[in-house]
């Protein structure tokens, strides 16, 4: 079950939606590249890309004040709060098949897409 801890934003009951298999494939990696244990996933967002924003996944071990919490399956997830009101409602999955494999980002909140999926725009 997904628990997230955001009490200090008062009236957002959206969330980010972690798929089991994007999670398994963050362990998997952390695993594989052998990361220090006390580091977590972090996903966010930045400015770049051809639509103005892109996708970040990488691991931290700092967690800040004012970042969203999401624990799954044993997995804490960090996401500022920036990135946070951009991924409202977002599920992030994994996908390994003919077209490739990767995090994915099934964004309802971006108004346009480049080609290649990388990257959005309001």
């Amino acid at each position: 079950m997904q628990e997230s801890t955001k009490g200090f934003v008062p009236g957002i009951s959206e969330d980010v939606h972690i798929t089991e298999g994007a999670v398994e494939e963050a362990k998997r990696l952390m695993n594989e590249n052998k990361v220090p244990d006390g580091y977590t996933l972090r996903i966010g967002i930045k400015g770049g890309g051809c639509s103005g924003f892109i996708y970040k996944i990488g691991f931290d071990t700092k967690s800040r004040p004012t970042d969203i919490v999401i624990k799954k399956e044993g997995l804490d997830v960090l996401i500022d709060m920036k990135s946070y009101l951009y991924l409202l409602r977002t599920e992030i999955d994994f996908t390994d098949c003919d077209e490739g494999r990767g995090f994915v980002f099934n964004n309802p909140n971006t108004g346009r897409t480049c080609v290649c999926s990388s990257s959005f725009g309001e």
